[in-house]
């Protein structure tokens, strides 16, 4: 989720932007927020990280690409233990992830080991003029900037820069090792811990993905009873008998046909695993290990990347896979053993029609109720369904826009739902996940209402018998409701951020690239850059949308249309430039950005993305 902020002139990062060929020195500003974690409830400052190399590392827990950028930064941060310091800066997207008790429990969820700086009111976010999450930022020991880059990977460039500043500072004697600030909290016992979905079993037990135990665990129809643990409790991706996943989520099952009940979507692994409730022997199914970053989508299931798969769900004879790694839907076909792309761009938004050109938002959420596949999309708080090859949104507006709301599905509000399921009369049962809640949508009303509130982060729901049990993640346990719905007339939100303001007609977007040190573009089978652009609505631009090679492009902008948002993807390849390097070491750089921009007069008619590459520090900001 690459969400663009609000243009700050005369801040930090904005003049970075400006001036990234400039050589200059810039002070990192103080880091201040509500409080921190992993630290001991110590307060950390940058004077107290003189002699470090400090990596921030700005992120937000609803946003799949900070998820991803965690689990890229865990080798890096081990390899330089002595002399890096990460900080992770938690400014929130949600209203819910502005909770302090929220913010801790998913610390503990995502197993982050690097102290935490609580940025509720994303005044640290302002201070570096930071536009989009996650947005990396690296201090050198003496406090000064030296390498901004916003999205994910990034790692192998950090390595380049740390490296270099290593040597520098040890000749100067400005670096000092050792420990860090970061202490671990206190490790909590219970049975399971943060599950994340769940279905009954042919033989009416219940299965669980035990996503921070790294497990899946099947208990008895009380929901309570351990029968058995499958998987170690370690992150792996072994097969066999003693297998290990890591952060597994999404259940489906499948017919036995190859010697596997039931599929498990092992999401940070980029896996589909083959369960076989008879022997739990697991296999892998689908996936290389590697996170989808481009290239091929459709091909044999084992050649294949995929990309952080959040649910799954048997519909049409095979599985569809909810990619909330590139916001697209995958299918799973058994009988070929291939993958392919279901619906979708990778355009992170919300945009129905014909399924090869619908948008989606961190589709985390699946259900199959005949021919029609349902769906919630977190990052736009939306119910939909794919059916006839056409998409269509039932609850939901944009990005932005989100909230409690009950009543007429046009007008009624989610809060990043993360699962759905469809009732016996073929209501909807949606995991409104930051409410806290679950609600029902009737597809014969067209009605939302709420049935149970004061939920710990529920993130799927399943029916046993009459009752619905409900995967109340951060409550550690299944928990069950009946089905009688209460109206709520909430308030409707957005966030934070204020949108960038853009003028009407002629302006240039510039998504701003400079391959990382010891490396050049790669033009060497063709254009080494692409740059995407659309928007909702799409009527905001007049001129300029669609797909280019280079990464300025001239946009004119609808002077009818008050606000919206631009959708930005863009992507460089490079490679190592050393001469006599035979077989260089290459890269692909992909970013994305929902940008929510106000039309007014006498705004600007530039619109700058930072993608990464800024290795060279600004002037200072006045």
């Amino acid at each position: 989720m690459m969400d663009a902020g609000t243009a700050r002139p005369s801040t930090v990062l904005d003049t970075a932007v400006t001036t990234a060929k400039r050589r200059a020195r810039v002070r990192a500003p103080e880091l201040v927020g509500r409080g921190w974690l992993n630290t001991g409830d110590t307060t950390v400052s940058l004077k107290d990280l003189r002699g470090k190399i400090v990596l921030l590392d700005f992120w937000t827990f609803c946003c799949i690409n900070c998820l991803h950028v965690l689990d890229e930064l865990r080798p890096l941060e081990k390899e330089h233990e002595d002399v890096l310091v990460t900080i992770g800066v938690h400014s929130p997207k949600f209203v819910h992830e502005a909770d302090a008790d929220a913010l801790k429990a998913a610390v503990e969820r995502y197993e982050v080991h690097h102290p935490v700086l609580d940025d509720p009111e994303l005044t640290t976010w302002q201070n570096y003029a930071v536009k989009a999450w996650p947005t990396l930022v690296l201090i050198d020991p003496e406090g000064y900037i030296v390498h901004v880059a916003a999205g994910e990977g990034h790692v192998e460039a950090l390595k380049t820069i740390i490296r270099e500043l290593k040597e520098e500072h040890q000749q100067k004697g400005t670096l000092h090792r050792g420990n860090g600030p970061y202490v671990a909290p206190e490790p909590q016992d219970t049975t399971l811990r943060f599950p994340a979905k769940a279905i009954v079993t042919p033989s009416n037990t219940i299965l669980v993905s035990d996503s921070a135990h790294h497990s899946i665990v099947e208990l008895e129809a009380d929901g309570e009873t351990v029968i058995r643990r499958i998987g170690t409790g370690e992150r792996g991706r072994r097969d066999g008998t003693s297998p290990t996943f890591s952060e597994p989520a999404g259940l489906t099952l499948v017919p036995n046909t190859h010697g596997y009940d039931v599929v498990i979507a092992d999401t940070v692994n980029h896996l589909l695993r083959g369960l076989n409730l008879e022997t739990g022997e697991v296999t892998t199914l689908a996936g290389t290990g590697e996170q989808w970053r481009d290239g091929e989508t459709d091909g044999p299931a084992d050649k294949i990347d995929l990309t952080s798969p959040w649910d799954v769900a048997w519909w049409n004879g095979g599985v569809a896979i909810a990619m909330a790694g590139n916001h697209t839907l995958g299918f799973f076909d058994p009988e070929t053993n291939t993958t392919s792309r279901l619906a979708g761009t990778t355009v992170e938004g919300i945009n129905d029609g014909p399924k090869e050109e619908a948008f989606f938002a961190q589709t985390s959420g699946l259900a199959a109720d005949g021919d029609r596949l349902w769906m919630v999309d977190s990052e736009t708080s939306a119910l939909r369904y794919l059916e006839n090859g056409e998409v269509r949104t039932v609850v939901g507006k944009g990005l932005f826009a989100f909230g409690h709301k009950d009543g007429d599905a046009e007008e009624a509000l989610l809060q990043h739902p993360l699962g759905v399921t469809v009732l016996k009369d073929h209501s909807i049962a949606i995991s409104d996940t930051y409410n806290n809640a679950i609600r029902r949508y009737d597809p014969e009303t067209n009605a939302l209402t709420t049935i149970a509130t004061d939920i710990a982060e529920p993130s799927d729901a399943l029916l046993v018998d009459d009752e619905l049990v409900v995967v109340a993640s951060a409550a550690h346990r299944l928990e069950r409701f009946t089905k009688e719905a209460t109206k709520i007339d909430g308030e409707a939100h957005e966030v934070k951020r204020p949108s960038t303001d853009i003028a009407a007609g002629e302006i240039e977007l510039a998504v701003i690239f400079t391959p990382p040190t010891g490396t050049k573009l790669d033009d060497r089978y063709g254009p080494s850059t692409r740059l995407e652009i659309t928007s909702s609505p799409p009527e905001l631009i007049l001129e300029g949308a669609g797909v280019g090679t280079e990464l300025v492009r001239a946009l004119r902008i609808n002077d009818q249309v008050t606000n919206g948002v631009l959708h930005v993807v863009a992507q460089a390849a490079s490679c190592s430039n050393d001469p006599a390097d035979e077989h260089p070491v290459c890269r692909l750089t992909r970013q994305d950005w929902g940008v929510p921009v106000q039309v007014v007069a006498d705004a600007p008619t530039r619109l700058p993305l930072l993608m990464g590459g800024m290795d060279e520090a600004p002037q200072q900001a006045t």
